[in-house]
């Protein structure tokens, strides 16, 4: 199994039937765009973004839609089913895997893992996203990744282990203060019985180290999954090859990496010096 996203990916099928009904509602009233937005107070273009799914075609659009199309309630039906994704499309099928994982390790080499951010550190991430996002998915993605984070302590626990470059705990994201909260919180985690938390400090790096973050999930099944995720392309795959280059890369990362203790006093050390 692979399934690779980019920026472009599918948006959720809900999305899409409701966005083209409301259209072909309109246009048999002879209702126009401009006049469907000014009744709603969205822009003609965003009337368009909706029709054609790109984006979520909103309960208040679609009960003034169903009113001036005289639709009867056909269309003001379909906010049982849309709804506002939490994660983007390209993240939803391992987010999916991320939920039912029985281990799962986890390399990074420019930001926090998701499972181990502050909320003002996933904030300043979120709502810095360029091209920015709109006030409510901004809240509601911040909302996903801190709630993901109850993995941490679920039972029956689940077996973590996290390497950060040491980059990622130099640059201080946000300001002096979320970044000291941030470090605080790794120290944290790191004291949970399931998670282990090693820090690959720079004279320690190699090459290969440098090649991206990546994530590995052992299912219930046993299955081992790995994703890779850049700017604008994920992939999240089964296949034996990737998977095994992943684990051997990892493994690497994690012999040269300090140890968990060592780790936890670079990191208090760090904390000591702000």
């Amino acid at each position: 199994m692979s399934v690779q996203y980019n920026s472009n990916s599918q948006v959720p099928v809900a999305w899409r039937y409701s966005g083209n009904q409301m259209k072909r509602w309109r246009t048999k009233a002879n209702v126009s765009r401009e006049e469907l937005g000014a009744a709603s107070n969205y822009s003609p273009d965003t009337i368009k973004s909706m029709e054609q799914g790109v984006r979520m075609p909103t309960p208040r659009v679609l009960d003034v839609a169903d009113e001036l199309c005289r639709a009867e309630g056909l269309l003001s039906a379909a906010k049982e089913y849309v709804r506002r994704e939490p994660f983007p499309a390209r993240a939803q099928d391992y987010m999916l895997y991320e939920q039912q994982a029985i281990n799962l390790w986890w390399y990074e080499v420019a930001l926090i893992p998701g499972l181990l951010q502050t909320e003002a550190y996933a904030r300043f991430l979120i709502a810095g996203r360029r091209p920015s996002l709109d006030e409510e998915t901004t809240e509601e993605r911040i909302a996903a990744r801190l709630e993901r984070q109850a993995i941490l302590t679920r039972k029956p626990p689940v077996g973590f282990s996290f390497v950060v470059y040491e980059a990622v705990l130099r640059s201080p994201l946000g300001g002096s203060a979320i970044h000291k909260e941030q470090l605080h919180r790794l120290l944290e985690r790191a004291e949970l019985p399931n998670v282990e938390l090693q820090v690959l400090p720079y004279d320690r790096v190699f090459s290969t180290a440098l090649n991206g973050p990546m994530v590995l999930i052992e299912t219930p099944d046993h299955e081992r999954l790995a994703y890779s995720a850049g700017q604008s392309v994920s992939q999240l795959t089964a296949d034996p090859a990737p998977v095994s280059s992943h684990i051997e890369r990892l493994s690497m990362i994690r012999t040269v990496a300090l140890s968990p203790a060592e780790s936890a006093q670079f990191i208090e050390r760090m904390v000591d010096d702000l």
